[in-house]
Formats: C-alpha cells, structure tokens, sequence
C-alpha cells in the first residue's frame, strides 16, 4: 500500500511547484549493508545507493553531518530547502567496502552507529578500520555493546537490574568509543529502532545531542531530540524511486496525546490518538497506511479541529509495526509524512 501511495505522491508533486521549507527540516536516511545479498531485508544494491547519491546530487539537495542539522533543528534555526543526512548502523565491512568508495566520489559525509561488541568480528569492522574512517571524517555513533531488544526484561529481571543493564550498555560503548577513537560520541541509535519512555528517559541522562530511532518520517524542530525518526533504506524499500520521494517529503506536525508509549498492550490493533497543527494541510485527506493491511480508519473528534483517532482494521502482526500518515499541502504540491512506532515486547522478531 505505502509503495503505492509514494508513486501516486511522487506523479502528483511533479505536476506542481516545491513549497518553501519551515525552518529546521532534514530528511535522515539509515542504512545497513551496502552489496551484500545474504541480508535482503537490510541490504542496498550498490547500483541503487550510487543512484540514489546522483540524484543528491543532480537535484540539488544539501547533504550535511548529523550534528549539523540537530544542532541547527534544536536551535529552530534554518535549513536548506532540501536538506538530506545519511546514516549507518551496525558498521558491517560492506560499509567500507561498498559505501565508503560511493561517499568519498560524492564528497558526502555520513554518521556510522558502532556496537562495540561486534567490533572485529567476522562481517564487522575491527577498531583499526573505525580509527582510520574517524580520521577520514566519519562521525561515530553510540548503538549499544551487544546490540539488545532493550525493551525487553530478562528473566527474573527487576526494574533496577533492568535499568542497571541498560545504562551499563549505553555507558561502556560510550567508553570504549571514546578510548578507542579518541572521541566520546554526540548521538546514540537505538537497537532495532525500538524505544520506549523508560528507555529514552535512561538515554536523556547521557546528555546525548540527539538519539534516532528507524520510525520513518522527517525530522524537524517539533520532534523530541532523543527520538528523532529516520527513513530505513533496506531490502524493498531501498529504491531510487522510494528514496526520492521520501527526500522530498516534509513533517506532519502531529502531536501524540495518547498513548504515551510505542508498546503495545493489551489493545490490539492500538488506537492512536493526535493532534495535527498544520494550517497549509489539507487534513481532509489525511490517510493512514499500515503494512500489510487495508487504509486504517481515521476519524475526527467531534468539535475538537485538527484532533483525529486512528486505528488499524486488523490486528498488528511482528514485532514492531508503524501506523504511518501521510497528507497534502493545500495547493502547493507538497507531501507530508508522520510515522508512530509500535512494538510488542512479547513476540520474537521477524
């Protein structure tokens, strides 16, 4: 369905003029490996990442390091119109010896999230590898030691020895980062993309300059800084057709009223429930995608504008899953994007 809605968006946007950009809009994209067909649901070909970095290119967007545009979307301050960021999790080898040889020819800088465990195991950069990339200019980020469902409780785990367990994961990468690259990283990703308040209430005590998660949708100044979304680039979403058109979505300014966490509970499919401030919106077409599945219902609350409940028709299935909402400016041609993360703790992942 959502690669449907993107090819009507795109043929419609490319009728009409681009609308100004609101101050503090970037469109961050996380990848993971580059040529490697043993992982087809993360991998992109090098074809279509080298695509994808022409089209940057030839359409004039403004690639710029991470910090950069947090330090600039936290600040409420000016972006280019066509802002993109790139970013890597996990630093397998095929980041060097795929995406690397593509960056350096387009001059792009990019963020790669490390997990410290990994470091040198088969598949995985070693620390000489990351010492010369950071040298090159690579910006590194904290994902973890072991890379863990942090949500999840082990057993007989209480709450103490769970939060213990998970500082601890965040603090030694942290450590081992700066001792080994001689910098202590400004921004953390979280495993899996998967977050919820316990966790990014633990995450926030690190003072981080932002944490990302893998909730697709356009970063801009109403987000919180440690859930920042990203647009995944991996398996049948990683397309020269897809990336362009999510390059050239912007924020759907919605407001999240309840519930308070991404976790499902006991209701399933969840309600969601939100408020959208966007006066240029046309919120009359506001729709809902869920994957695998029909258009989620979306119904406005009676004498309360902007405010909507939305739900799935089905039930959700995996482990994590994405109400993702999508509407059009009012003349201008312009395509707006919010995603809400869902995550059942409970089910192993897919």
């Amino acid at each position: 369905m959502i690669f449907k809605l993107c090819s009507c968006l795109f043929l419609f946007a490319l009728l009409l003029p681009v609308s100004p950009a609101p101050a503090g809009q970037a469109n961050i994209f996380v990848y993971h490996h580059f040529g490697d067909d043993r992982y087809p649901s993360t991998n992109i070909s090098l074809d279509v990442f080298t695509a994808q970095l022409q089209l940057l290119k030839e359409k004039e967007h403004v690639v710029l390091p991470l910090e950069e545009v947090v330090r600039r979307i936290r600040e409420d301050r000016e972006l280019p119109e066509r802002c993109t960021v790139l970013t890597v999790d996990d630093a397998y080898v095929s980041f060097l010896t795929g995406a690397m040889p593509l960056l350096r020819r387009y001059g792009y800088p990019v963020t790669l999230f490390v997990s410290t465990g990994s470091v040198g195991s088969p598949g995985y950069l070693n620390w000489d590898q990351l010492r010369s990339l950071a040298r090159e200019g690579v910006a590194m980020g904290n994902h973890t030691v072991s890379h863990p469902y942090l949500l999840n409780r082990k057993t007989k785990e209480n709450d103490r020895e769970w939060r213990q367990r998970v500082r601890r994961e965040i603090t030694e990468a942290q450590e081992k980062l700066e001792r080994e690259l001689g910098e202590a990283p400004s921004f953390f990703a979280y495993p899996f993309g998967e977050y919820g308040p316990e966790v990014v209430e633990i995450v926030r005590e690190f003072g981080f300059l932002g944490a990302l998660g893998q909730q697709s949708g356009v970063a801009y100044s109403g987000n919180d800084p440690s859930v920042f979304p990203r647009f995944p680039m991996g398996g049948p979403y990683a397309t020269l057709e897809g990336f362009e058109q999510k390059a050239a979505m912007k924020a759907l300014p919605v407001q999240v009223i309840s519930p308070t966490s991404p976790v499902v509970g006991e209701e399933n499919p969840p309600t969601l429930e939100i408020r959208i401030e966007g006066g240029g919106i046309d919120l009359t077409r506001l729709r809902c995608f869920v994957q695998g599945q029909e258009e989620g219902e979306i119904t406005p609350v009676p004498g309360d504008a902007g405010r909507f409940r939305v739900r799935a028709v089905s039930p959700l299935a995996g482990r994590r899953n994405k109400y993702t909402l999508t509407a059009p400016g009012r003349g201008t041609g312009q395509w707006y994007w919010f995603s809400q993360l869902w995550v059942f703790t409970d089910r192993p992942d897919s």
